[in-house]
């Protein structure tokens, strides 16, 4: 069965892929969260999970609406089940 530990990685993967087409280093990125470029790194790494204002202030950092990196989360998580 998955954990929420698996949707953490999930998240991270989404968020790299995210970060790594747009060509944003994960400095440049958390610059433009307002957030630490460790937790970024965290984050990607399914250490930490976003909260909401931190996951719609990523999907603004990368043009990308929050809703649409939960649902490649969500999409992914249920595909691996």
């Amino acid at each position: 069965m998955k954990t929420a530990g698996d949707i953490g990685l999930i998240f991270g993967e989404v968020l790299r892929r995210h970060r790594s087409e747009k060509n944003i280093s994960q400095e440049g990125l958390a610059h433009r969260a307002d957030v630490d470029r460790t937790f970024v790194s965290r984050l990607e790494r399914g250490i930490r999970q976003p909260t909401i204002t931190t996951l719609i202030g990523l999907g603004q950092a990368l043009g990308t609406p929050a809703a649409d990196l939960v649902r490649e989360t969500e999409e992914e998580y249920l595909r691996q089940r």
